[in-house]
């Protein structure tokens, strides 16, 4: 973890590349060493009769299917329900996930400067941008810079905390509830929380805040 000192990323030491193209690695470079050796132990699973090609379809298919709007209801009942929220922020793994909260002095993003570990079970499948060399080195040296490429501007006297998901943990932001959406109903608090607001680099906003 670091914050916007631009202190080095926990866990993982090797460069960083400074391109800013937002252009994802996967189309970079024909297939790795990783890469084939999983083929080949997926050919020789079925070969071996342990899982069937259509086991192995259901599976992608079902992680593919998943929705970030998952997310935002995770977000939508901690925003509701104070005992879950406690939960959730307590033992994020057994709740759902690892989650770090923003509030008023801390705003939080989410990276991973290894290779590109996400929270699909919750968001489904990473964008390409999460997976460009450019975000997973700039991230953690220049945030603000990089939210301000989302849009979004973080004043000056609230500290940008950066996280760094590994294979072990995934992490999420839990952002602050937008003002003027008490009474909101958790159907449509969670329409306001997007994908992008739990990876931290946009707010979730009311359409009163624009």
């Amino acid at each position: 973890m670091t914050d916007d000192r631009g202190a080095g990323a926990t866990g993982h030491e090797h460069g960083h590349d400074h391109d800013r193209t937002f252009q994802p690695d996967i189309e970079d470079f024909a297939p790795g060493e990783a890469e084939l050796k999983a083929e080949a132990v997926r050919a020789l699973l079925v070969e071996k009769g342990v899982v069937t090609a259509d086991e192995i379809r259901a599976a992608l298919e079902k992680l593919d299917a998943v929705e970030p709007s998952l997310g935002g209801r995770i977000v939508a009942r901690a925003w509701t329900d104070p005992a879950f929220r406690a939960r959730l922020l307590a033992n994020g793994t057994e709740a759902v996930t690892e989650f770090v909260e923003n509030v008023p002095g801390r705003h939080n993003m989410i990276v991973c400067t290894l290779c590109s570990c996400y929270p699909r079970t919750v968001l489904g499948l990473p964008p390409d941008w999460y997976k460009s060399r450019s975000y997973r080195s700039r991230a953690v040296v220049e945030p603000r810079a990089v939210l301000r490429e989302f849009g979004t501007e973080i004043p000056g006297d609230v500290t940008v905390s950066v996280h760094d998901s590994t294979a072990d943990i995934r992490y999420m932001v839990l952002p602050m509830r937008p003002a003027g959406t008490e009474g909101w109903s958790e159907e449509r608090l969670a329409g306001l929380v997007t994908r992008d607001a739990l990876v931290g680099v946009v707010l979730p906003r009311s359409a009163d805040e624009g």
